[in-house]
């Protein structure tokens, strides 16, 4: 699995855990899902993805969005 696609699975799995947490356990859950989201709209204008950094780190192959 390319470093792309880890990030997008990651992203995935974070927002439906967050919202399955919002709905389920506390509505302050949704900050939770705020920074989420947040953090997708900064890296899609500066490039940097704290989570793609992780993941380059564990040795992760890498794609074409995260150079």
């Amino acid at each position: 699995m390319s470093l792309d696609r880890s990030v997008l699975l990651f992203a995935g799995v974070m927002t439906l855990l967050s919202v399955m947490l919002t709905a389920f356990v506390s509505t302050y859950f949704i900050w939770f899902t705020m920074f989420i989201g947040a953090n997708l709209i900064q890296s899609s204008f500066t490039g940097f993805c704290p989570a793609a950094s992780v993941f380059r780190a564990l040795g992760i192959k890498k794609g074409c969005a995260f150079e």
